[in-house]
């Protein structure tokens, strides 16, 4: 979710541009002047960025527009990093580079360059309402998502999702006579998508992946299941329809203290039967047992210091007199509680029905007929 402005840097007033964002932790270290400078530029509000050589004789500063070559012609971007930093983060991203072979910077973007990209601009939302009836026509199961004008006019990039493989040769000819340019077809991702449309998450913020989150990580239902959440899709999915990316901010923090848990510690053996385990809260460091069988419905509580010694118990033969030997002693009971209360916050279908059915017996008790005995005279 941008800032709606043509400012296309990253320091705006409204912090909708903060994926543009870029520090340079080397500015103030005196570096060598080399002759051939790296520059990464940004296009588009950082749809794409590429890396090229900056040759000329021109101070180049932070945030600049620059007419750079591009495919037959030239295009128009937004200085990111340069110098050092660049070779690092063109290192990090595993970009294969020759420097002999990089695209130049070829000068600073003047008024009337940038005038003529802002109405190329505009021209961008009908190409993409045209690409997608297009798509239609040609009955090929694909999203058009984004266009993005070459600065010289001369080609055009359509972003596009699919879920499978689409055979779109024959709607690239098609593009070439209805647009009459060269035109280059790119398939993403659905959270690159959504990096790309933008929005507000469910937190209340701008979106991870539109503001600063560049590298998409795939997010298992396991995430999740580490963190003693509730699988509801509709709760852990994005706007991209997908689990959320910030699932994996805390992953580590979960996994890593779950290495201190007993490995294959899910039963416990007693004299009065077996326990198993129900549920684990790994940062409280905290275990939650129920006998398999028998009257006894408690949820006891171990914590991971006595569980550790159970499992050593368990580990040398000895038997397990009682489990409350080893338990903390708050104990929950099951029959005192509601037993529609799920322990991870879900809900369940009986206590749906129990407020349809108390709201059915309302609604009766206000439709009750009159009698006829209290309205006689």
């Amino acid at each position: 979710m941008g800032c709606g402005s043509s400012c296309g840097s990253g320091g705006c007033s409204s912090g909708g541009c903060n994926k543009l964002n870029a520090f340079d932790w080397f500015s103030n270290i005196d570096q060598k002047i080399e002759d051939k400078l790296w520059v990464e530029v940004s296009f588009k509000g950082g749809n794409r960025k590429d890396f090229f050589l900056h040759t000329q004789d021109f101070f180049l500063a932070d945030k600049s527009m620059v007419v750079v070559e591009s495919d037959k012609g030239y295009d128009i971007g937004q200085v990111m990093l340069k110098g050092f930093l660049a070779k690092v983060q063109a290192k990090k991203k595993k970009a294969k580079i020759i420097e002999d072979e990089m695209p130049k910077v070829l000068r600073l973007a003047s008024d009337e360059e940038l005038k003529q990209l802002e109405t190329l601009r505009k021209k961008e939302a009908q190409m993409m309402l045209d690409a997608r009836v297009m798509a239609k026509k040609h009955h090929l199961d694909m999203k058009f998502s984004d266009v993005e004008y070459q600065a010289d006019g001369k080609k055009a990039i359509f972003y596009f999702i699919a879920d499978n493989r689409v055979d779109f040769r024959e709607l690239i000819k098609s593009f070439i006579t209805h647009f009459r340019i060269k035109i280059e077809l790119k398939q993403i991702s659905a959270r690159q998508e959504a990096a790309i449309v933008g929005g507000i998450g469910s937190c209340g913020r701008e979106l991870c992946c539109s503001s600063w989150l560049t590298q998409f990580k795939t997010v298992t239902t396991q995430a999740a299941r580490y963190q003693n959440l509730s699988i509801n899709m509709d709760k852990l999915s994005g706007q991209c329809g997908r689990m959320k990316c910030c699932l994996n901010f805390e992953l580590s923090q979960y996994i890593e203290s779950f290495k201190q848990f007993p490995e294959k510690f899910n039963t416990i053996k007693t004299d009065s039967g077996f326990l198993e385990l129900r549920k684990t809260e790994i940062l409280k460091k905290l275990l939650w047992f129920q006998y398999k069988e028998g009257k006894d419905r408690n949820m006891y509580k171990i914590s991971l210091e006595k569980a550790l010694e159970i499992a050593q118990l368990m580990k040398s033969g000895q038997t397990i007199r009682s489990i409350t030997d080893f338990t903390i002693a708050e104990i929950i009971d099951l029959e005192k509680e509601d037993p529609q209360e799920d322990l991870v916050g879900q809900v369940s279908l009986s206590m749906l029905e129990d407020k349809k059915t108390s709201s059915s017996k309302r609604k009766k008790k206000k439709k009750k007929p009159n009698n006829p005995k209290n309205d006689a005279p």
